[in-house]
């Protein structure tokens, strides 16, 4: 069955607790990048019309409660008043922040508010009992309102109070955004059009163990490159200087390559460097030539004509995780040249699961070149694993 979204609540005059994904980089009280909230926006403002009392709750970073100083600092740090700062720029009735995650200021400020106004509590982490799901920290917040939706895809993957604990005690229903990513990476994961090719990246093999495993099944193509790619060439008895690799995977990546048949496409050249740096020497080596004493930081030319030939035909693409170290200029190529790649195929329905990639794709202007760029890395890869996410399975059904 189909899951209740916020058009199917009665929200008019009533208080909707709303989970969003805030989680947005903040340098010396300056947001870097407003994407998560702007991504929230189309919920809100629908509550706001529909005559809503709106309280949004939001994690922002990490908040360290074993040590009291560290605990001071990360709390100072992943403050949510500039987040609420920039909410208010962007919609069209009051922003409200309260600086606290419970207490009479809280309370009174929910109590006083009126008809499609908005009210944005403090960073969720700064409860320690949030990452555990406590049990009266979720009854707490679910007293605040009468409704519950949630629209932080980025954190449906994880089983926090103010994911899953008030979702189990208050009506629910998904947001707008959690709504497009389910219908979205069900196309892509759950109902491809054929041929689908899956590009995985990234540093670990580990990471994406069961993403493969699923893709391998699922998929007509699984191009794996970024650092992932050489526990796979080790597995072949290729010489892999110092980069990275998970020898404790190896005989997994084996096991892999013999289920695998042709559906597994490994980079065949790569830039490889002594040093994880821009400033020294690099140069293009091939599989059978990377010196023992240098490392692979990008794949190469003949790789990325490899994955193109690989993409070619290709009506469902799946992409997560970048294919280099893409932070440094010098090593992005691989995944600029398949980002190109990916979002010029005629006809294609593209994803990025988010994370790297996503970021990648972003920050070289590729961002409506897309079918969709998912808001949540860590959920959009287990969604890929074909795991049930928690904080959408608590979600009532229709």
């Amino acid at each position: 069955m189909a899951k209740k979204t916020v058009k199917d609540l009665n929200v008019s005059g009533k208080r909707v607790i709303v989970r969003v994904d805030f989680n947005v980089p903040i340098k010396d009280g300056v947001i870097k990048d407003d994407n998560r909230i702007v991504q929230a926006l189309p919920t809100i403002n629908y509550l706001v019309d529909e005559g809503a009392k709106v309280i949004l709750l939001s994690h922002l970073g990490k908040v360290d409660h074993k040590d009291p100083e560290k605990t001071a600092s990360d709390k100072k740090k992943n403050n949510m008043a500039p987040v609420a700062a920039r909410l208010a720029e962007l919609v069209k009735v009051p922003v409200k922040f309260v600086d606290e995650t419970r207490g009479a200021e809280l309370e009174k400020a929910v109590s006083e508010m009126k008809n499609s106004e908005i009210v944005v509590l403090q960073n969720t982490r700064y409860e320690k009992g949030e990452s555990k799901n406590d049990p009266e920290l979720s009854k707490y917040w679910a007293s605040l309102g009468d409704l519950f939706v949630t629209d932080a895809f980025g954190s449906v993957h994880r089983a926090h109070s103010s994911t899953v604990g008030i979702a189990e005690i208050l009506p629910s229903a998904l947001g707008f955004l959690v709504e497009k990513e389910v219908t979205m990476l069900s196309k892509a994961v759950h109902n491809p059009e054929r041929p689908f090719v899956a590009i995985l990246g990234g540093a670990k093999v580990s990471d994406k163990i069961n993403v493969i495993e699923n893709l391998l099944n699922t998929a007509d193509k699984v191009i794996i490159g970024g650092g992932m790619a050489y526990t796979f060439l080790k597995a072949q008895g290729k010489e892999i200087g110092t980069s990275l690799c998970e020898d404790d995977k190896i005989e997994m990546a084996k096991d892999f390559l013999s289920k695998a048949s042709d559906k597994l496409v490994l980079p065949v050249d790569f830039r490889v460097a002594k040093e994880f740096s821009e400033e020294c020497d690099n140069y293009i080596a091939d599989e059978n030539s990377i010196p023992s004493d240098y490392m692979g930081l990008d794949i190469g030319p003949k790789s990325v004509e490899l994955f193109k030939n690989a993409l070619q035909g290709a009506k469902t693409v799946v992409w997560n995780g970048p294919m280099g170290v893409f932070e440094m200029k010098t090593y992005a190529v691989g995944t600029i040249e398949v980002c190109k790649a990916i979002s010029s195929l005629p006809g294609a329905y593209t994803v990025i699961g988010g994370g790297d990639s996503a970021r990648a794709a972003i920050e070289n202007g590729f961002q409506d070149d897309f079918s969709h760029i998912s808001t949540g890395g860590g959920a959009s890869l287990e969604f890929m694993e074909g795991k049930e996410l928690p904080g959408i399975a608590v979600i009532q059904e229709k």
